[in-house]
């Protein structure tokens, strides 16, 4: 989750939302990835969609089978819906997403009985220093627009 972290921060350095990820296969580091939705103009650049790829480029497969995910923030419905269809063994998450969050949070698809792949997860790893960097950056970037406003 260290890692996944170090991947928020690179986020936040840039102006994104601190989320960061990366993809274990079998006890090896195979992809790393965060936030780029602005960089890239692309609404699919989450940090969990930027590693699955990269990861199955570094494989050559899209099927994930025997890799776990770890990610600063609770997934949302298009990363859970990814992390499914990549197979991913477990998912391990550290701060939950009341609003948006699709594991435990504001829903829980993982449990839902519909999918072809049951996602394993585990929440809460590392949570107090991913939650402190998103507090943090909105923080800013509230401040930053209500300074705007008396300028």
């Amino acid at each position: 989750m260290e890692l996944a972290l170090a991947q928020a921060d690179l986020a936040a350095e840039q102006g994104e939302v601190p989320v960061g990820a990366v993809v274990v296969c079998d006890g090896e580091l195979i992809a790393v990835g965060h936030n780029l939705t602005i960089a890239d103009s692309d609404p699919t650049g989450h940090a969990e969609i930027v590693a699955l790829r990269r990861a199955g480029q570094q494989l050559g497969n899209y099927r994930l089978v025997e890799c776990d995910l770890y990610v600063t923030l609770e997934p949302c419905v298009m990363c859970v819906g990814a992390l499914v269809h990549a197979r991913i063994n477990h998912l391990y998450f550290a701060a939950d997403d009341p609003k948006a969050g699709a594991v435990r949070s504001a829903m829980r698809l993982p449990s839902a009985e519909h999918f072809n792949h049951k996602l394993d997860w585990s929440g809460g790893l590392m949570a107090e220093p991913a939650s402190q960097m998103l507090t943090e950056f909105f923080r800013s970037r509230r401040r930053v627009r209500r300074q705007a406003l008396f300028d």
